[in-house]
């Protein structure tokens, strides 16, 4: 077996031995997620970036009708895996969870693998196996371990994905009969289906809307937004932070994966209409995140805004804007991550998340304010902090599309601040009104393991971004290189062509 597949399969053989451990299950999933990681660093250490592409692809074939076991990585999906791996190990050295661990534990460890699957599918089959396998998990964590209206939550969370998945399914079905009226023979090889000449601009239409359906509410598009603050509001908050920090950033892998190479003219077409519900999903969820008087429902509605500026970046179509989106689906999921976990945090101590409970509590808790606060401001995007990073690269690639639009997203950073510091002022400054908040004990050891780690990550990669920048860079300038061999229409080829003029004006380039 060779690293790849043991990095996909170790979680699940874990989980399954898992079932037979009757005591120190939490720190068997520390060691297991831990072993995990460390795979996946030496995943990114094998990688070469001079060969680049796909690596380590590894394929069996199961059926006759050309599906099969395949799976590989490049530069963009290497850093979903170890983004996967990674919050899952903070995640299980945060867990504090004392209902049912072990069965929680082996969700999560189940949870891992099929993520993990998702990121390195390269059969489409297999890949939505995958896709629709990480919804059972997730209902279940939000349902068994969730609070107040749980069950709803976790209802309408897996309707909205399980319906719009069966959409994408369709499509998924009609590319790989494509394939065989062109080739002779049926294939649902992703890399089969990149180097046939693309469909008809009409068919492809269809297609991107097809696969649309599946993808946009998963990151979630506005308006198939809604089940995500039901969803965060009732999870528990391992829950919160996995679909946070990994879950969302399937649908946004999704369309740099498959809709922008597969449906190159369509998704040119699509450019301003995708443009224009990102920028409706920054600007509304900045604005309905600083009505909230919930403090996980502000972070939610934050994470909403964010990945909209994520969407406008991948379909920019230059360089600088796609890898900067999967720089920014990195700095999110450690960022928003790290929010929630401290939610969490003072959710244990005070079983409340309401803003009007708390105040003054920087005189009780210092440490708890200084990283939450130096989380809050790298989530707004502070330079030298990960968060700007990202950002500042997806509007850069997107303002060679539209200026105006570009100014209107920048809008976020500014209203981002207003409702962050707003929060801050309220939960951490001022008189502590409630005796309840003169108890409150600062972080332990075992909030400091978690946090710090993350901490170290989003200043290391906000002071220099360049070890994962570079074999982003090399999986992005791929995908770009699809989608120009395979374009067809002149009206398209000019729109990439002046938006890469536009971006080298910029630059101040000849």
């Amino acid at each position: 077996m060779d690293l790849l597949n043991l990095i996909i399969f170790f979680p699940f053989l874990a989980a399954i031995l898992g079932l037979m451990i009757k005591e120190n299950l939490k720190a068997y999933a520390v060691v297991v997620a831990l072993v995990e990681f460390i795979f996946t660093l030496f995943l990114w250490y094998s990688y070469s970036l001079e060969e680049g592409g796909f690596q380590f692809i590894s394929q069996i074939p199961i059926a006759f009708n050309g599906i099969s076991y395949l799976v590989g990585i490049d530069g963009v999906s290497l850093f979903l895996v170890l983004l996967s791996s990674f919050i899952m190990l903070i995640g299980f050295i945060y867990l504090n969870e004392t209902k049912d661990t072990k069965k929680l534990i082996i969700s999560l460890l189940f949870l891992e693998g099929i993520m993990i699957g998702v990121f390195c599918a390269l059969d489409m089959i297999l890949f939505y196996i995958f896709w629709e396998l990480s919804l059972v998990p997730m209902l279940y964590i939000i349902g068994a371990w969730g609070s107040g209206s749980r069950i709803y939550a976790a209802v309408k969370f897996f309707l909205y994905t399980f319906l719009g998945s069966i959409i994408m399914l369709v499509g998924i079905l009609y590319c790989a009969y494509f394939y065989a009226e062109t080739t002779g023979t049926w294939s649902f090889s992703l890399l089969d289906w990149y180097v046939i000449e693309a469909m008809p601009k009409n068919i492809q239409m269809w297609l991107f809307v097809a696969f649309f359906c599946g993808l946009a509410v998963k990151v979630p598009l506005f308006p198939f937004h809604t089940w995500l603050p039901y969803a965060h509001g009732q999870a528990p908050t391992i829950g919160s932070i996995i679909l946070a920090a990994v879950l969302l950033k399937m649908g946004t892998y999704g369309f740099l994966r498959f809709s922008i190479p597969l449906f190159p003219d369509a998704s040119v077409a699509f450019v301003y209409p995708i443009a224009i519900l990102s920028l409706i999903m920054i600007i509304y969820g900045a604005i309905v995140a600083f009505a909230q008087e919930d403090i996980k429902q502000v972070i939610a509605y934050s994470s909403i805004s964010h990945m909209g500026v994520i969407m406008i970046g991948l379909f920019s179509f230059v360089e600088e804007g796609m890898s900067g989106s999967v720089f920014f689906m990195l700095s999110h999921g450690i960022i928003s991550g790290a929010l929630f976990m401290m939610v969490g945090m003072i959710y244990e101590r005070r079983h409340t998340k309401l803003l009007s409970e708390f105040g003054g509590i920087a005189k009780t808790m210092p440490n708890y304010a200084a990283i939450f606060g130096f989380m809050m401001m790298a989530s707004i995007g502070l330079p030298l902090t990960m968060g700007f990073v990202g950002e500042f690269l997806s509007l850069l690639g997107f303002f060679a599309v539209s200026k105006t639009m570009t100014l209107l997203a920048g809008l976020s950073i500014i209203v981002g601040a207003i409702y962050m510091l707003n929060l801050y002022r309220k939960m951490f400054f001022g008189k502590v009104n409630n005796e309840a908040n003169l108890s409150l004990k600062d972080l332990n050891l075992r909030e400091w393991s978690a946090l710090l780690p993350l901490v170290v990550i989003v200043v290391w990669l906000g002071v220099y971004p360049k070890p994962v920048l570079t074999p982003i860079n090399v999986g992005v300038k791929e995908v770009i290189s699809l989608v120009d061999s395979r374009i067809s229409g002149q009206s398209a080829k000019k729109f990439i062509e002046q938006t890469k003029t536009n971006l080298k004006e910029i630059w101040g380039a000849n």
